[in-house]
């Protein structure tokens, strides 16, 4: 079976054919490190370490890049309410994601570029949207204008500009000092006091958040990459953006061939948010479970699906972990030559990885081999 992605912008999974054959250029969207590390990233970088590793286990050279946003305005809050510079804030975060990443079996991405270190290609970036009568200056920074390429709404959410301007209100005609419509973005924001800036020829200031992904993905891999990937929550506006700024400042479209997207995680059946108070780091799943064992429940959901972590769901999925841990240990212990029945077990658990990376059903087949073997019924491990 060839190896299939379901790509967000076409709604179908397709069959991947990368760029340059037995390569894949992939960047996920990583983390604004303004606070400890949550179970929504958990999922987001467990699913795209699945992918990293499959892609890889089927022969694939895998070019990742996931980027760090080490100046945002959350990042910029916290700072000043510790009274600390920006960069201790970020760094700290930024350290405690690896830890966490780490104890979770996670590969290492092979870039983790940050936006202060990518300041030159953003602004030369902006600069030729800006000649090429893509974006604007206006009193408060830099603006991409939506009406330049109408064409290009919409392509992963199916959002026309006519739904979100119906939907705008008033905020249409409102638009704040410097932006023309209120579906524009910002490029780059100018400085308030107080706060760290750089040097641009629209003046001191930093970046919008939409327009980082875009130079960083460009610094590393060119006007076209194989992969992006991130949280379902990113594909608007977010990653649309992205589509505007990339393919409108190079001329050269798709700038991705396929987008992945992972579901939300629920906690007993509602949004996990701090304002309901089921608001879990990872470090706080840490206390009651095992780093391996949160890493076998986050992925017995297949990706795209969201997922509800509720007491239960996690106790049984460390359960069926401990076991398949306990038989492991117990074949490498044994003298005896394994009776589990095979046949078959590794072309189904292929086939599983190869239709858009299903670990839900490529879990089945390795707990059918692990029930085989122990001499167990294999309804007792599902």
């Amino acid at each position: 079976m060839t190896l299939r992605v379901y790509d967000t912008r076409s709604r179908e999974k397709c069959e991947l054919s990368t760029l340059e054959d037995g390569k894949v250029r992939m960047y996920v969207c990583g983390i604004t490190p303004y606070s400890p590390s949550h179970l929504g990233h958990a999922r987001c970088y467990l699913a795209f370490d699945v992918v990293h590793r499959w892609l890889e286990a089927s022969g694939y050279d895998v070019d990742y890049v996931q980027n760090f946003t080490d100046i945002d305005d959350k990042i910029l809050d916290i700072s000043d309410s510790e009274g600390v510079d920006y960069s201790v804030v970020a760094n700290r975060n930024i350290d405690e994601y690896l830890e966490v990443m780490d104890a979770m079996n996670v590969l290492r991405a092979d870039h983790y570029p940050r936006v202060t270190e990518t300041i030159l290609e953003i602004t030369d970036m902006i600069s030729t949207l800006v000649d090429k009568g893509h974006a604007y200056v206006g009193d408060d920074g830099v603006y991409f204008e939506i009406d330049t390429a109408p064409e290009k709404f919409g392509q992963l959410t199916g959002q026309t500009l006519e739904m979100v301007r119906a939907g705008a209100g008033g905020r249409v005609e409102d638009t704040g000092s410097g932006k023309r419509d209120h579906r524009d973005f910002a490029l780059w924001k100018l400085t308030k006091p107080g706060e760290p800036s750089w040097d641009s020829p629209w003046g001191a200031g930093r970046p919008g958040w939409h327009i980082e992904c875009s130079a960083m993905s460009l610094k590393h891999f060119g006007e076209q990459f194989d992969i992006h990937g991130g949280g379902h929550d990113l594909r608007f506006p977010h990653h649309e953006a992205e589509i505007f700024q990339s393919e409108c400042c190079t001329g050269s479209e798709p700038v991705v061939a396929y987008w992945m997207h992972n579901g939300f995680v629920n906690v007993d059946g509602e949004k996990m948010s701090k304002s309901l108070g089921n608001f879990w780091t990872i470090r706080d799943a840490f206390e009651h479970h095992a780093p391996l064992a949160l890493r076998y429940a986050l992925l017995s959901v297949p990706y795209r699906n969201p997922i509800d972590l509720t007491p239960e769901f996690i106790e049984d999925a460390a359960t069926h972990f401990d076991r398949l841990v306990e038989a492991y240990g117990n074949s490498l212990s044994s003298d005896t030559e394994s009776g589990a029945d095979l046949s078959g077990a590794s072309e189904r658990f292929t086939a599983a990885m190869d239709d858009d990376f299903n670990t839900r059903a490529a879990m089945i087949e390795v707990q059918g081999v692990v029930a085989s073997a122990a001499g167990s019924d294999v309804a007792d491990w599902l």
